[in-house]
């Protein structure tokens, strides 16, 4: 069995896999920098949360971690490189609901097996989406948004940073959850690109991840209005959540080297300093054993399969 080192962060969360040959090497671990894979761009939401723990990661365990960005193929080419790895607890993956929950029900010809090349470590943080509109879209709230979408079936579009993304797929449980809406969806590569045609008003609206659109928010490009969190997010307070806008049932936010990191992970989780960075763009932190890790992205996988299924998703 040889279970590669994964530090996974599914959109909402993060952690660790390591191969049985690992724990073997355990007491000299971590004798040289270790390499983390953002299986996305540079500046989104895993390459912003990524970069944070990087940085007190590498200061806890007394060796750099060293960032790579790997994107490409909804993630997947990220978490192939770890999955192809030395199992030797030298490479990990900050991976997402894209390449552990959503990428296996979407795609079942993935290179990888999410649940048998990885063992995770612990949960690390979760940030909700949030429905963004372009600064002069005519809808003020969210109800008036999907108003006109009603009245209005096929005519707007909607965009995404790829198909079978989180974004995409949140904007798809929107479209169900809000009473079935008629929007077209326009897929893009990367988040940033949407925002560009969404303040130019070629597409109606974004579900975007609360981290990544937070600068946008705060610099009047869009606006916000609804989050999908069970509560509203103390970085957005006055931003009702789905609920509160009649969308309901929208909520989406053993071995030595393994138990180390988690213990780690759960240590700088709890820090003020990360707590309140973490915090200010949107971002929960998280916390927990490897086991309910596990539990929480198995989870999340059959939720996303469902929700692929009716909507009749196919991979690119």
């Amino acid at each position: 069995m040889q279970r590669r080192q994964a530090l996974s962060a599914l959109t909402t969360t993060a952690a660790l896999a390591v191969s049985p040959w690992a724990q073997a090497q355990g007491s000299a671990w971590p004798g040289k920098p270790i390499r983390l894979v953002i299986p996305f761009p540079a500046g989104g939401a895993t390459d912003i949360l990524g970069r944070l723990f990087a940085q007190k990661l590498g200061a806890a365990l007394g060796q750099q971690v060293v960032v790579d960005n790997k994107p490409g193929a909804g993630g997947s080419l990220g978490a192939d490189i770890v999955a192809k790895a030395p199992a030797d607890g030298y490479t990990l993956l900050l991976s997402t609901s894209s390449t552990h929950s959503i990428g296996p029900a979407l795609n079942p010809k993935l290179p990888y097996d999410a649940f048998k090349d990885f063992t995770p470590v612990g949960f690390v943080a979760s940030a909700p989406s949030v429905l963004v509109v372009g600064k002069d879209f005519p809808a003020q709230t969210a109800q008036e948004l999907v108003s006109l979408l009603k009245k209005n079936p096929g005519k707007y579009n909607f965009g995404s940073s790829g198909i079978g993304t989180y974004p995409h797929l949140s904007a798809e449980m929107f479209k169900w959850r809000a009473g079935g809406l008629f929007v077209v969806h326009i897929p893009y590569r990367g988040t940033g690109l949407v925002i560009t045609d969404l303040v130019a008003g070629q597409i109606a609206f974004l579900m975007d991840s609360i981290v990544s659109a937070q600068p946008h928010i705060k610099d009047g490009k869009v606006r916000p209005l609804a989050v999908t969190g069970a509560r509203r997010s103390p970085s957005l307070p006055q931003v009702p959540t789905m609920a509160e806008v009649g969308v309901p049932n929208l909520v989406l936010s053993t071995q030595d080297i393994v138990q180390r990191l988690n213990r780690e992970l759960n240590a700088l989780v709890r820090q003020p300093d990360v707590v309140e960075r973490m915090g200010n763009f949107g971002a929960e932190p998280g916390g927990g054993s490897p086991e309910q890790f596990a539990k929480l992205y198995r989870e999340e996988h059959e939720g996303w399969k469902a929700l692929i299924a009716r909507a009749g998703i196919k991979a690119e």
